[in-house]
């Protein structure tokens, strides 16, 4: 964030009293409260799609959480003289959600389940992206794998952690490949059954749904950081905040069920969106992460931290597996009636 962006707050109709910089951002304490103005890197759809969004939001009532503000002009973003595109929010400078804190990951994820009902918008609005598709993610996954893996088999010298990765891949890559292969199976006999069938509205997601972007304050909780936003089932969501919880609780079933049980509190899941979130937890997507950002980054000094993460996630394997088994025991059942 460089200095010359200050200027472009011109632009907007507010009385700038003080301004200092943030992680990659510049807060400002203005006349109309706290506001700030980062960068942004989508297109003008995108960002056209997330103030819908936001405004759907705060019509609803349900939850607090930022909006944009608009230039003088109307316009949704503001660009600098070397290019760079710029939009501004409402902000807080409340604390993040404490993931040690039971109460609150259980407060986060009622919350979660209240934004959702007001996450839709009408499929005929225009610009929307195409619904994300996760079986066609996660073929791209098992491609990069494969390649990580030739990689590491055609490698001489290898690194304590590229022996650890390679030792443990057959058993990731295996597994990756079985869930994409029901996953694929599954979506392919819902399509069948709902060939024809054209939906009215379309459900999107947070995006981005994590601690960092819940923000606890004087007056409750306040969501921020919208920029990821997709059409997507929610428990996209739901599954990004379970998987980062579940795994610094190392895979709790007591932990699990209380933050399930939380958010069908307020939205009960259904039987498809119950799948759809098992695969999503069944996938293994933190072990595609370690293979691929070591893939992705320079290997002549690999960090310490790596093989402590992939260490871990072997470690809780196990309990991984032992919390799908009890927590969905009920989806083969469900996908056969689903289909």
């Amino acid at each position: 964030m460089n200095d010359r962006a200050v200027e472009l707050l011109e632009q907007y109709d507010i009385e700038v009293l003080k301004t200092r910089k943030g992680r990659g951002a510049i807060v400002c304490d203005t006349d109309r409260g706290c506001l700030i103005l980062k960068e942004y890197n989508g297109s003008s759809d995108k960002i056209a799609v997330q103030d819908l969004l936001l405004r759907k939001i705060a019509e609803a009532g349900l939850i607090r959480a930022e909006s944009i503000i608009p230039t003088k002009e109307g316009a949704l973003s503001v660009q600098d003289t070397d290019g760079t595109e710029y939009m501004l929010k409402t902000w807080s400078e409340g604390r993040e959600c404490n993931i040690y804190d039971r109460g609150e990951c259980c407060s986060a994820v009622e919350l979660l389940a209240r934004l959702h009902k007001c996450m839709r918008l009408p499929a005929d609005t225009p610009g929307l992206p195409a619904v994300f598709s996760p079986e066609k993610e996660y073929e791209k996954h098992n491609r990069e794998l494969r390649r990580v893996k030739k990689y590491l088999k055609q490698k001489g010298q290898k690194t304590w952690f590229e022996i650890s990765l390679l030792n443990s891949f057959d058993y990731f890559l295996e597994q990756a490949l079985a869930v994409t292969e029901e996953w694929r199976e599954y979506s392919d006999s819902l399509r069948e059954k709902e060939s024809g069938a054209k939906e009215d509205t379309v459900d999107f997601c947070h995006g981005d749904y994590q601690y960092h972007n819940i923000l606890k304050e004087n007056g409750g909780w306040f969501l921020v950081n919208f920029e990821k936003c997709l059409p997507d089932d929610p428990v996209r969501d739901l599954y990004l905040l379970l998987r980062k919880l579940l795994e610094k609780g190392n895979w709790s079933v007591a932990l699990g069920l209380e933050l399930l049980e939380a958010y069908e509190k307020e939205s009960p899941l259904s039987a498809r969106s119950t799948i759809d979130l098992y695969y999503r937890l069944a996938y293994p997507e933190k072990f595609w992460k370690i293979a691929n950002f070591y893939y992705n980054s320079g290997k002549a000094w690999i960090p310490g931290r790596n093989q402590e993460k992939l260490e871990k996630l072997i470690t809780q394997e196990k309990e991984k597996q032992r919390f799908l088994d009890e927590v969905f025991r009920n989806v083969s059942r469900m996908r056969r009636a689903k289909e």
